[in-house]
């Protein structure tokens, strides 16, 4: 969600436009439930690129190989422990037009799904070792993301622009901001949109 807010901050015509979806979609319910986040299309993407962009952890846990095999003209012998870079597969040039920059468009009418099933994009894993927590991690953090961006306006603290905003990592079992992101909500006036409508 950190980085979420992070990438949300650094786009802000990405922020408007998921807003404007959330809000318009929620209306006046005062707060986003879970039966509502399957309607939400762009803040899905949004969560993707998140993802993409920044997976929980930068290599899936470690498999050990079975039987001889070549990969790309490496020999990878049997008990070779192997490790899958997630990070660099999310960046990498050969599945993703321009991988380094925050774009969720790039998932509208794209099948590419983040349950494994995608090689070129794996941030919870796949197959059997696939992460046994993705279905109550993304419903947490879809649901508590989208209520965030639902109730309030988010601002940089005062004399911050969004070029000052630190993306260092810092590396570990997970990848996570190497310094907190600070924000200035603002809550979200019903009354004034209104008033534009």
């Amino acid at each position: 969600m950190n980085w979420a807010m992070t990438e949300l901050v650094r786009n802000p015509e990405v922020m408007k436009k998921v807003q404007e979806e959330i809000r318009s979609y929620v209306g006046k319910k005062g707060k986003v439930e879970e039966t509502d986040l399957d309607q939400l299309q762009y803040f899905k993407m949004v969560v993707k690129e998140t993802l993409r962009l920044h997976p929980p952890g930068p290599l899936l846990i470690p498999r050990e190989s079975m039987q001889h095999s070549k990969i790309n003209g490496y020999d990878i012998h049997p008990k070779t422990r192997v490790l899958i870079n997630v990070w660099a597969i999310g960046r990498n040039p050969d599945y993703w037009e321009k991988p380094d920059e925050f774009y969720p468009e790039r998932f509208i009418d794209s099948s590419t799904d983040f349950r494994g099933q995608n090689f070129e994009f794996l941030p919870f894993g796949g197959g059997r070792r696939g992460c046994p927590g993705i279905n109550m991690g993304i419903a947490l953090v879809e649901l508590a993301l989208a209520n965030l961006l639902y109730r309030f306006d988010w601002e940089l603290p005062k004399g911050m622009k969004k070029e000052d905003i630190n993306m260092d990592e810092s590396s570990g079992i997970s990848v996570h901001k190497k310094s907190a992101l600070h924000l200035v909500p603002i809550n979200y006036n019903w009354q004034s949109e209104e008033k534009k409508g």
